[in-house]
């Protein structure tokens, strides 16, 4: 929040010569500036909005070890910042005594500047990293050593607060507003009878609130815990929150979202959906009912004949049916739904297989009335000729006439007749040799070919 990354780093010299009045003055003007940069830095971390959360905050795991170690950390920046501050009162000091210093003035404020000159007491806050060895009740630094050592703890310190402020600036909000949708969509499953126990969306609605509330739970107490680092990221506060928890539950939502509108949509047709499947099924029936008196009919006219079967009206369908009517009328539409959907694809294939059946039962009847309108053609195709007074296309027409409208019709019979008379009408119509009627038809109808 503002909040730099590291102090300004201390540029002095190593001890060495003695320092003169201009090498003097230079340095503790930097090192002014450095205490400013240094304050101004602290300041911030001591105001950070993330750093407050911490510390009215319940934590738990992770994050509330790191934070421990972080208090450490803080209270030691601001012992190693008084000392700081403190040495470089002293230098001021003694560089105020004469506008030209003298040799022991200047002997003072080179061990300042550039010895092991600050003494920080040891207060068992955390060690650096490669400290080895019993502790020590203080520890001196000279003032580079000092700014690096906060440069670690401030770095560390601003990470931890950062990092859990940003955890706490993603998650909390988002899994509210997920939340807040949740129970929007609960109130409408409910309305729609989606509850526990009755309907799978039902249940998982059950599992995304305990999910939720877990989560959120977890996020607040333990932020650390939904941190992923950046990868060689040495930035404080390099890394995103973890939000693979919290999407997982917003993808579950969204697909029991999806059920719900689906059943939303059954309640708001289900009437037309009814009546069309009711339509669709006396449909059926009514076609099979054809196609039982349409075989009775064939049985009864067309001899020697395989008639299929004809199956009988679909109860079962007709039955469930009237379960998906008491559904509407009981408002339970979760069991409506599948039910409507199983039932219009069955009711549509019914009504296929009622087709189907009349024309495989009328294709004696239609083969029948094919040969009717050949023979019909093929005679009115003579007349257009001058044939009509045929003696021999008469006669070949009134067999196949008699075969044809006769009771029980041997198809056969009759296909054979009709091509006899086709063929005889095509032969009138070629011309031939003078020849006698015998020449002509054959004694045997031989000539009569299919």
């Amino acid at each position: 929040m503002g909040v730099a990354g590291s102090f300004p780093g201390f540029t002095g010299s190593p001890p060495g010569p003695v320092l003169d009045r201009e090498e003097a003055d230079r340095a503790l003007a930097r090192l002014g500036a450095e205490h400013e940069a240094i304050e101004t830095s602290l300041l911030a971390l001591q105001d950070h909005a993330g750093r407050r959360l911490l510390e009215g905050a319940e934590l738990t795991g992770v994050t509330r070890e790191r934070w421990a170690t972080t208090e450490r950390s803080i209270t030691l920046l601001w012992a190693y910042f008084d000392a700081y501050a403190g040495a470089l009162a002293e230098a001021r000091e003694i560089r105020a005594r004469r506008r030209h210093p003298n040799r022991e003035d200047l002997l003072a404020l080179t061990e300042l500047l550039r010895g092991e000159a600050v003494t920080v007491a040891n207060a068992g806050a955390v060690p650096p990293p490669p400290a080895a060895g019993p502790a020590r009740l203080s520890e001196r630094f000279s003032l580079q050593e000092l700014v690096a050592r906060m440069n670690e703890l401030y770095a560390r310190s601003l990470d931890m607060v950062v990092a859990s402020d940003a955890v706490w600036s993603a998650l909390p909000a988002r899994i509210d507003l997920l939340a807040a949708e949740l129970h929007r969509t609960r109130s409408l499953a409910h309305s729609v009878g989606v509850r526990p126990g009755e309907h799978p969306a039902g249940d998982d609605l059950v599992a995304i609130t305990e999910e939720l509330t877990t989560l959120r739970a977890q996020v607040v107490s333990d932020p650390l815990a939904f941190w992923l680092p950046g990868p060689g990221s040495a930035a404080p506060g390099g890394g995103r929150p973890d939000t693979s928890r919290y999407d997982r539950a917003a993808r579950a939502l969204e697909d029991v979202r999806r059920e719900i509108e689906a059943v939303l949509s059954v309640r708001q047709d289900a009437e037309a959906r009814l009546a069309r499947l009711r339509d669709v099924l006396s449909r059926a029936d009514r076609t099979l009912s054809e196609a039982r008196a349409a075989r009775g009919e064939v049985l009864a006219k067309i001899a020697a004949s395989e008639v299929p079967a004809v199956s009988g009206p679909p109860t079962a369908l007709q039955e469930r049916l009237a379960a998906a009517s008491d559904h509407r009328r009981r408002a339970r539409w979760h069991r409506l739904s599948p039910l409507l959907e199983a039932l219009e694809q069955e009711a549509e294939e019914e009504l296929l297989r009622a087709r189907e059946s009349l024309t495989s039962v009328t294709a004696p009847l239609a083969v029948r009335a094919e040969l009717r309108g050949r023979l019909d053609a093929y005679k009115a195709k003579a007349a257009r000729h001058g044939l009509a007074e045929d003696l021999v296309l008469i006669e070949r027409y009134d067999a196949a006439r008699r075969m044809l409208w006769s009771a029980p019709c041997d198809l056969r019979a009759a296909e054979q007749a009709v091509l006899r008379y086709q063929h005889a009408v095509a032969d009138a119509l070629t011309p031939h040799r003078s020849e006698g009627p015998e020449d002509r038809w054959g004694a045997g109808g031989q000539g009569e070919r299919r």
